[in-house]
């Protein structure tokens, strides 16, 4: 059996598997046009467009994935600057410093700095 792994459903999955690249500074690899990439300790991201016949629209729920961050002004910056859009400031919490933001088809995700 293999690992689990995360899926993601996009309307354009290789600009938004580009968008991840940036991102997480990780390769992308196509498979049969899904875009796979690896992330630590090596999880796999899958971006894909889903069957026209049962599309997936976009959803606002509460699962989400977060991308860890040494330091959280500079991948907020690099997000913003590959099309994400902040969703609220930088917020402190116990755990560390924490932002959500929308990735560029609308996707939530928090960036995380975890505290020392």
């Amino acid at each position: 059996m293999s690992a689990p792994f995360w899926v993601l459903a996009s309307d354009a999955p290789v600009a938004l598997a580009r968008f991840y690249s940036q991102v997480l500074n990780v390769p992308v690899e196509s498979k049969g046009g899904v875009q796979q990439l690896t992330l630590s300790a090596g999880q796999q991201l899958a971006i894909y467009q889903p069957s026209k016949q049962r599309p997936q629209p976009a959803q606002h729920g509460r699962l989400a994935l977060c991308l860890p961050s040494a330091n959280l002004e500079r991948s907020l910056e690099q997000a913003l600057a590959q099309g994400a859009s902040a969703l609220e400031a930088i917020r402190q919490e116990s755990f560390g410093r924490e932002v959500w933001i929308e990735d560029p088809e609308g996707n939530r995700l928090l960036l995380l700095e975890w505290a020392q």
